[in-house]
Protein backbone atom coordinates (compact mmCIF):
# COMPACT_ATOMS: atom_id res chain seq x y z
CA UNK A 1 0.00 0.00 0.00
CA UNK A 2 1.46 3.45 -0.95
CA UNK A 3 2.59 5.53 2.06
CA UNK A 4 0.13 8.33 1.28
CA UNK A 5 -2.75 5.88 1.36
CA UNK A 6 -1.46 4.10 4.46
CA UNK A 7 -1.28 7.39 6.37
CA UNK A 8 -4.98 7.89 5.77
CA UNK A 9 -5.81 4.35 6.83
CA UNK A 10 -6.64 4.22 10.51
CA UNK A 11 -8.42 1.89 12.89
CA UNK A 12 -11.79 3.52 12.24
CA UNK A 13 -11.41 2.73 8.55
CA UNK A 14 -10.50 -0.84 9.45
CA UNK A 15 -13.76 -1.26 11.36
CA UNK A 16 -15.85 0.17 8.53
CA UNK A 17 -16.84 3.42 10.21
CA UNK A 18 -16.01 5.54 7.17
CA UNK A 19 -18.18 3.54 4.81
CA UNK A 20 -21.75 4.79 4.99
CA UNK A 21 -23.05 1.57 3.47
CA UNK A 22 -21.43 -0.66 6.10
CA UNK A 23 -22.24 -1.19 9.74
CA UNK A 24 -19.28 -0.59 12.03
CA UNK A 25 -17.85 -3.28 14.29
CA UNK A 26 -19.50 -2.20 17.57
CA UNK A 27 -22.94 -2.30 15.95
CA UNK A 28 -22.13 -5.67 14.38
CA UNK A 29 -21.26 -6.98 17.85
CA UNK A 30 -24.57 -5.66 19.17
CA UNK A 31 -26.50 -7.52 16.49
CA UNK A 32 -24.37 -10.59 17.14
CA UNK A 33 -25.49 -10.42 20.78
CA UNK A 34 -29.12 -10.55 19.64
CA UNK A 35 -28.38 -13.64 17.55
CA UNK A 36 -26.51 -15.18 20.49
CA UNK A 37 -29.54 -14.56 22.69
CA UNK A 38 -31.67 -16.71 20.37
CA UNK A 39 -29.03 -19.45 20.40
CA UNK A 40 -28.81 -19.18 24.19
CA UNK A 41 -32.56 -19.68 24.64
CA UNK A 42 -32.56 -22.72 22.33
CA UNK A 43 -29.59 -24.30 24.12
CA UNK A 44 -30.99 -23.70 27.61
CA UNK A 45 -34.51 -24.99 26.94
CA UNK A 46 -33.99 -27.67 24.31
CA UNK A 47 -32.93 -30.45 26.65
CA UNK A 48 -30.22 -31.87 24.41
CA UNK A 49 -27.00 -33.20 26.01
CA UNK A 50 -24.85 -30.49 27.59
CA UNK A 51 -27.29 -27.87 26.36
CA UNK A 52 -27.07 -25.98 29.62
CA UNK A 53 -23.28 -25.93 29.49
CA UNK A 54 -23.51 -24.55 25.96
CA UNK A 55 -26.06 -21.97 27.12
CA UNK A 56 -23.75 -20.82 29.92
CA UNK A 57 -20.88 -20.45 27.46
CA UNK A 58 -23.02 -18.47 25.01
CA UNK A 59 -24.25 -16.16 27.77
CA UNK A 60 -20.71 -15.41 28.95
CA UNK A 61 -19.57 -14.73 25.39
CA UNK A 62 -22.56 -12.46 24.83
CA UNK A 63 -21.55 -10.54 27.94
CA UNK A 64 -18.07 -10.11 26.48
CA UNK A 65 -19.54 -8.64 23.29
CA UNK A 66 -21.42 -6.13 25.45
CA UNK A 67 -18.14 -5.02 27.01
CA UNK A 68 -16.26 -5.05 23.70
CA UNK A 69 -18.72 -3.05 21.62
CA UNK A 70 -18.81 -0.23 24.15
CA UNK A 71 -15.03 -0.07 24.50
CA UNK A 72 -14.45 -0.09 20.74
CA UNK A 73 -17.15 2.50 20.08
CA UNK A 74 -15.79 4.94 22.67
CA UNK A 75 -12.08 4.52 21.95
CA UNK A 76 -12.42 4.75 18.16
CA UNK A 77 -15.20 7.33 18.17
CA UNK A 78 -17.64 4.95 16.51
CA UNK A 79 -20.64 5.89 18.67
CA UNK A 80 -23.85 6.02 16.61
CA UNK A 81 -27.52 6.66 17.34
CA UNK A 82 -28.21 3.07 16.28
CA UNK A 83 -25.64 1.81 18.77
CA UNK A 84 -27.00 3.92 21.62
CA UNK A 85 -30.46 2.44 21.08
CA UNK A 86 -29.67 -1.14 20.17
CA UNK A 87 -26.89 -1.76 22.69
CA UNK A 88 -29.20 -1.08 25.62
CA UNK A 89 -32.06 -2.96 23.96
CA UNK A 90 -29.88 -6.00 23.24
CA UNK A 91 -28.80 -6.09 26.90
CA UNK A 92 -32.39 -5.98 28.11
CA UNK A 93 -33.42 -8.74 25.69
CA UNK A 94 -30.53 -10.96 26.82
CA UNK A 95 -31.24 -10.51 30.54
CA UNK A 96 -35.03 -10.85 30.34
CA UNK A 97 -34.71 -13.90 28.06
CA UNK A 98 -32.45 -15.57 30.61
CA UNK A 99 -34.82 -14.86 33.51
CA UNK A 100 -37.85 -16.09 31.54
CA UNK A 101 -36.02 -19.32 30.69
CA UNK A 102 -35.19 -19.83 34.36
CA UNK A 103 -38.89 -19.47 35.16
CA UNK A 104 -39.68 -22.13 32.57
CA UNK A 105 -37.13 -24.40 34.24
CA UNK A 106 -38.95 -23.79 37.56
CA UNK A 107 -35.85 -22.31 39.15
CA UNK A 108 -37.15 -18.84 39.99
CA UNK A 109 -40.66 -17.51 40.69
CA UNK A 110 -42.54 -15.73 37.90
CA UNK A 111 -43.32 -12.71 40.08
CA UNK A 112 -39.62 -11.90 40.36
CA UNK A 113 -39.24 -11.84 36.58
CA UNK A 114 -42.39 -9.76 36.19
CA UNK A 115 -40.80 -7.23 38.56
CA UNK A 116 -37.63 -7.11 36.46
CA UNK A 117 -39.47 -6.79 33.14
CA UNK A 118 -41.93 -4.19 34.46
CA UNK A 119 -39.08 -2.04 35.74
CA UNK A 120 -37.33 -2.14 32.36
CA UNK A 121 -40.53 -1.16 30.53
CA UNK A 122 -41.15 1.75 32.90
CA UNK A 123 -37.63 3.14 32.64
CA UNK A 124 -37.54 2.68 28.87
CA UNK A 125 -40.85 4.52 28.61
CA UNK A 126 -39.52 7.35 30.79
CA UNK A 127 -36.40 7.68 28.64
CA UNK A 128 -38.53 7.72 25.49
CA UNK A 129 -40.65 10.47 27.01
CA UNK A 130 -37.53 12.45 27.89
CA UNK A 131 -36.08 11.99 24.40
CA UNK A 132 -39.28 13.38 22.91
CA UNK A 133 -38.63 16.53 24.95
CA UNK A 134 -35.01 16.79 23.89
CA UNK A 135 -33.54 15.36 27.08
CA UNK A 136 -31.22 12.42 27.60
CA UNK A 137 -31.49 10.53 30.88
CA UNK A 138 -28.14 8.96 31.83
CA UNK A 139 -27.79 5.69 33.67
CA UNK A 140 -27.69 5.97 37.46
CA UNK A 141 -25.28 4.24 39.82
CA UNK A 142 -28.09 2.21 41.38
CA UNK A 143 -29.07 1.04 37.92
CA UNK A 144 -25.53 -0.22 37.36
CA UNK A 145 -25.65 -2.10 40.67
CA UNK A 146 -28.98 -3.58 39.57
CA UNK A 147 -27.47 -4.76 36.28
CA UNK A 148 -24.48 -6.28 38.06
CA UNK A 149 -26.63 -8.31 40.45
CA UNK A 150 -28.95 -9.43 37.66
CA UNK A 151 -26.04 -10.66 35.55
CA UNK A 152 -24.31 -12.27 38.54
CA UNK A 153 -27.49 -14.11 39.49
CA UNK A 154 -28.04 -15.39 35.96
CA UNK A 155 -24.43 -16.57 35.69
CA UNK A 156 -24.76 -18.30 39.07
CA UNK A 157 -27.81 -20.26 37.92
CA UNK A 158 -26.26 -21.13 34.57
CA UNK A 159 -22.99 -22.35 36.05
CA UNK A 160 -24.70 -24.55 38.61
CA UNK A 161 -26.95 -25.98 35.89
CA UNK A 162 -23.90 -26.65 33.73
CA UNK A 163 -22.03 -28.40 36.54
CA UNK A 164 -25.05 -30.63 37.13
CA UNK A 165 -24.56 -31.99 33.61
CA UNK A 166 -21.01 -33.07 34.39
CA UNK A 167 -22.07 -36.28 36.10
CA UNK A 168 -18.82 -37.93 35.03
CA UNK A 169 -16.80 -35.48 37.12
CA UNK A 170 -15.75 -36.68 40.57
CA UNK A 171 -18.28 -39.50 40.67
CA UNK A 172 -21.18 -37.06 40.44
CA UNK A 173 -20.38 -35.25 43.68
CA UNK A 174 -19.79 -31.82 42.04
CA UNK A 175 -23.21 -32.09 40.37
CA UNK A 176 -24.89 -32.79 43.69
CA UNK A 177 -22.96 -29.98 45.35
CA UNK A 178 -23.96 -27.52 42.60
CA UNK A 179 -27.63 -28.32 43.11
CA UNK A 180 -27.30 -27.93 46.87
CA UNK A 181 -25.47 -24.61 46.57
CA UNK A 182 -28.13 -23.31 44.16
CA UNK A 183 -30.92 -24.22 46.55
CA UNK A 184 -29.12 -22.51 49.42
CA UNK A 185 -28.04 -19.28 47.73
CA UNK A 186 -30.72 -18.62 45.13
CA UNK A 187 -33.30 -17.10 47.54
CA UNK A 188 -30.79 -14.55 48.79
CA UNK A 189 -29.57 -13.64 45.31
CA UNK A 190 -33.12 -13.21 44.04
CA UNK A 191 -33.96 -11.03 47.03
CA UNK A 192 -31.00 -8.77 46.24
CA UNK A 193 -32.03 -8.58 42.57
CA UNK A 194 -35.62 -7.67 43.40
CA UNK A 195 -34.60 -5.05 45.98
CA UNK A 196 -32.16 -3.34 43.60
CA UNK A 197 -34.65 -3.60 40.73
CA UNK A 198 -37.48 -1.97 42.67
CA UNK A 199 -35.36 0.56 44.55
CA UNK A 200 -33.41 1.74 41.50
CA UNK A 201 -36.59 1.97 39.45
CA UNK A 202 -38.48 4.00 42.03
CA UNK A 203 -35.46 6.22 42.58
CA UNK A 204 -35.13 6.87 38.86
CA UNK A 205 -38.82 7.71 38.55
CA UNK A 206 -38.69 10.03 41.56
CA UNK A 207 -35.59 11.84 40.32
CA UNK A 208 -37.27 12.49 36.97
CA UNK A 209 -40.80 12.94 38.27
CA UNK A 210 -41.16 16.31 36.55
CA UNK A 211 -41.34 14.47 33.23
CA UNK A 212 -44.42 12.62 34.44
CA UNK A 213 -46.07 15.62 36.09
CA UNK A 214 -45.61 17.92 33.08
CA UNK A 215 -48.75 18.64 31.08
Amino acid sequence: MPPAVWNNFDSATLFGATNATRMNLPNQLTLLRLAMTAAFVVALTSGFPYGRSIAATIFLLAGLTDFADGQIARRLNLVTDFGKLMDSLADKILVTSAFICLVELCLIPAWAVVTVVAREFLITGLRTLAAGKGRILPAERLGKHKTFWQMATIVFFLLTLAIEEWTWLGGGEPAELAAAVRCSLSPGLLAIVVVFTVYSGLGYLWKNRELISER
